[in-house]
């Protein structure tokens, strides 16, 4: 299937973008604003949960993604993927199982069914939690996820080079860190995204040429940060907003204990969550 790698000023690039994801919280923030990357956007969430107030330019599509003959039907006809849909925290691992494993293998085995050659998949830093924040990493780093939610996202970014070594399907994973209209806390002030940069890398990970499979971490041009995203330099992406103009409003708040993971590993509560289904003594 064809695609345009050359995003213009107006209008989109694309014939039909698939958004999965859209009822989730960077779904909700981004999905009018991927509305200039195609002339279609096709969003999708679980049955039930996105509103029916799509507008002309977007098909309303609830797939479950560990439906494999549903998620190729919702794959066929459109040219790129910003992948978001899934589990998005801690969860006991059937459950990340079902929407983070079997979903982006039944994705990737749709895109390839249907020659789609361009996917952002939403990764997370939680793939290299186990760092500690006095550590700086680019992407050459040693995975080390953080619980079963970083397995998955680290389960993800392998399908992804997968598909583009035996497939030549091409994917941006972008190792997200805190995408929201603000930091809610210290550890933020370093993971922290704009909805703006993060709307600017969508941008430069739909139609940047020949990205293979690039690893981003997504963050702003925070002051204090511990990644190094020369890697994906390739990309172009300059963020520019910054955590900044919240430090005073964050620090205002009690610090949380030195020896808090939140203030130690880059993962934060992410490495102490669980275990959910402690074994039973026998």
């Amino acid at each position: 299937m064809a695609h345009q790698l050359d995003a213009p000023a107006t209008g989109g690039g694309f014939t039909r973008l698939l958004l999965t994801g859209a009822a989730g919280g960077i779904g909700r923030a981004i999905r009018h604003r991927v509305a200039e990357f195609a002339s279609c956007i096709r969003i999708s969430d679980l049955p039930g949960a996105l509103s029916s107030d799509a507008s002309a330019s977007e098909e309303v599509v609830p797939c479950d993604l560990a439906d494999r003959q549903a998620v190729d039907a919702l794959v066929a006809g459109c040219d790129a993927i910003v992948h978001l849909g899934g589990v998005s925290v801690e969860r006991p691992f059937e459950e990340i199982l079902e929407a983070n494993i079997k979903g982006v293998f039944n994705l990737y085995e749709a895109a390839r069914r249907h020659g789609v050659k361009r996917i952002v998949f939403a990764s997370s830093n939680h793939v290299t939690g186990f760092y500690r924040q006095d550590e700086r990493i680019d992407a050459t780093a040693r995975k080390r996820p953080d619980g079963y939610y970083g397995v998955s996202k680290s389960f993800g970014e392998d399908m992804a080079q997968l598909y583009f070594d035996r497939y030549g399907v091409e994917t941006v994973s972008i190792r997200i860190g805190s995408v929201f209209s603000e930091p809610k806390d210290r550890r933020m002030m370093a993971t922290w995204m704009s909805y703006d940069d993060f709307h600017k890398l969508l941008q430069c990970a739909l139609f940047t040429p020949q990205v293979g499979h690039t690893i981003v971490f997504g963050m702003s041009a925070n002051a204090y940060t511990w990644w190094d995203n020369r890697e994906a330099a390739h990309l172009g992406f300059e963020p520019r907003d910054s955590s900044e103009q919240f430090r005073a409003k964050v620090e205002a708040t009690p610090p949380p204990a030195a020896d808090d993971p939140v203030s130690v590993l880059q993962g934060g509560a992410f490495t102490v969550t669980g275990p959910f289904d402690p074994v039973a003594p026998v």
